[in-house]
């Protein structure tokens, strides 16, 4: 008998439980007064892309075989910002007859008949200087070495950079990552 009761009121909970009955009052908005709405929208933030850029110019003995670049105020580079330089070594044809750029990540060192040739750089968040070093007078080099020499340098936000597995040597996969696309980098000579 005790068994009975037991199912009998197991069966009751159940169907109790599972009735419909009329809509009970709407529940309260949200807490403390707040009612779900969208807030104030805020001011827009930074858009923090990186930037690529070339620049053209020639070493001379009197820029002390140094190129300096200072950023415009159109690039904002920050204290811990990666700043990557690279050197248009050479050009190549594709199979379509076109022309390719060949870059590479400095420094660079040449061996010349005269002794080591390097391309080195160096920045600070507001510029730069990309020089030569050498362990022979640099007032011997061809006009190839450091005449209209070209150099692309990329500012890499510290967030894109860091704990990345980006390959910094390949400028292609660096501008990849900035979404930066060759006709879109802005050419700049110096004096």
């Amino acid at each position: 008998m005790k068994k009975l009761s037991l199912v009998l009121g197991c069966l009751f909970a159940l169907l109790f439980i599972t009735c419909e009955g009329p809509q009970g009052p709407p529940g309260f908005d949200g807490f403390d007064g707040l009612d779900g709405r969208d807030g104030i929208d805020g001011q827009d933030g930074v858009n923090i892309l990186g930037k690529v850029i070339d620049i053209e110019g020639t070493f001379s003995e009197e820029n002390d075989y140094g190129l300096l670049f200072e950023f415009p105020q159109t690039i904002e580079v920050f204290e811990t910002d990666v700043v990557l330089v690279y050197l248009l070594w050479d050009q190549t044809e594709d199979s379509n007859g076109e022309a390719v750029d060949i870059w590479r990540l400095l420094p660079q060192t040449r061996i010349l008949d005269q002794g080591l040739l390097q391309y080195n750089y160096d920045h600070t968040f507001l510029d730069v200087n990309i020089f030569l070093e050498s362990d022979f007078d640099l007032g011997t080099l061809q006009s190839g070495d450091t005449d209209n020499q070209v150099f692309r340098i990329a500012v890499l936000p510290a967030e894109t950079a860091q704990g990345s597995k980006l390959d910094l040597s390949n400028v292609y996969n660096v501008m990849g990552r900035l979404s930066v696309e060759e006709q879109n980098i802005q050419l700049i000579k110096l004096n």
